[in-house]
């Protein structure tokens, strides 16, 4: 069922009828290069919301369909309604959000020990879901020669949802890889992003031992129709090429990749990238990574033009299973500032105070930080030789 991204006659909402599901087939989102061409992604003078009357790509259009009717259709575990949303007061910026249906109904995280744990099959993965979880497969065109080929991608609801067109990105789910970030799953996280006109649609990783719940490879794809204090935050320099920097004045510090758009620059980013975090599993590091439109490295900019994508890396103390009594568990999207809180008495008293004693509890000590800094730096250097 392939057909371009252009191309208005793929659907990818399920028929009527669920015995037809089956029978139907995975669709497919093919996109080229052009696609992934996007300038003047900005932010309007009022947060955009979702569903929006704004133009969105084909890539939103696609997504956003299917992920309502799959919530019409009743497939998720609660039916997400508007987020009662605030931003804390203080220089952060956090973004806290009610959601208590998350907390209390999303799947119980699978027991890890470790972040370098084998994949069971006998454990729940992402081969046991229904048919009508999965919106489309995303598919690369044919590259020119020399670029390496993109392997396909599974797009499927994240049935317990963050926020709005809450998904998966789950590389060749037969394949049983375990939750440990692969060049071919960051590359098709940075390109979904940007697919997307909207500029609050961001792509995360949690590690084993970094709140991933289910040891099975995926990343996490979501709109979130307000700014993160990531975006265009300002960065100190690590590598006399400025490959790596270190994000200040955030929750929390962490590792800045940046790419300006399409093509050679983003097979070099994903190289580097997952050369770091082959670093951190190698040595049992838990981390988490994030993905967003934003100002390139060094610039404190927070223009409403978003000119590129910031990739953060953060490593971080492994935590295993969930903290039941906290507002919020820090995974990849509390670290880039936005909290989904899970009672209402939470919501209502957290402080920026309360939300950074959190954030900061589950950030390696000095001298560990300061030894994996010192690692991806000279993992930096020997591009050089």
């Amino acid at each position: 069922m392939a057909d371009s991204a252009g191309s208005s006659e793929t659907s990818y909402l399920l028929p009527p009828n669920r015995e037809d599901w089956e029978e139907q087939g995975i669709p497919d989102f093919v996109y080229g290069q052009k696609e992934l061409t996007r300038e003047g992604i900005q932010w309007p003078r009022t947060a955009p919301s979702l569903p929006d009357t704004r133009p969105l790509s084909h890539f939103d259009s696609a997504l956003c369909s299917a992920w309502r009717q799959r919530m019409e259709l009743g497939l998720f575990r609660y039916r997400l309604g508007e987020l009662q949303t605030r931003t804390l007061p203080g220089p952060m910026g956090f973004v806290a959000q009610l959601n208590v249906e998350r907390g209390v109904q999303r799947r119980r995280p699978q027991n890890i020990r470790s972040v370098r744990q084998a994949f069971d099959p006998e454990e729940f993965n992402f081969n046991k879901i229904r048919p009508g979880e999965v919106l489309f497969r995303l598919r690369r065109e044919p590259d020119p020669p020399g670029v390496l080929q993109q392997e396909d991608i599974l797009v499927m609801i994240n049935v317990s949802p963050l926020e709005w067109g809450h998904v998966l990105l789950v590389p060749e789910p037969a394949r049983g890889l375990p939750q440990r970030l692969l060049p071919g799953a960051l590359r098709a996280g940075l390109e979904a992003v940007l697919l997307s006109s909207h500029p609050g649609f961001r792509v995360g990783f949690n590690s084993l031992g970094g709140l991933a719940s289910v040891n099975h490879l995926h990343l996490h794809g979501y709109y979130l129709p307000h700014r993160l204090p990531v975006e265009g935050a300002p960065s100190e320099p690590l590598d006399p090429g400025g490959r790596l920097h270190l994000l200040q004045a955030v929750p929390a510090p962490g590792f800045l990749f940046y790419t300006g758009g399409p093509g050679p620059d983003i097979e070099a980013l994903v190289s580097r990238v997952c050369r770091a975090t082959d670093y951190l599993t190698a040595r049992e590091i838990a981390h988490n990574l994030f993905v967003t439109r934003g100002a390139p490295p060094g610039q404190t900019s927070f223009s409403s033009t978003l000119t590129g994508v910031r990739v953060i890396l953060w490593p971080r103390k492994s935590s295993f299973g969930v903290k039941e009594r906290e507002a919020f568990n820090v995974a990849l999207c509390e670290l880039a500032g936005h909290l989904p809180v899970k009672t209402p008495q939470d919501f209502s008293s957290l402080t920026e105070a309360a939300a950074l004693a959190l954030i900061r509890d589950c950030l390696l000590p000095p001298a560990q930080a300061e030894e994996v800094r010192a690692a991806l730096v000279a993992l930096t250097a020997q591009e050089e030789q």
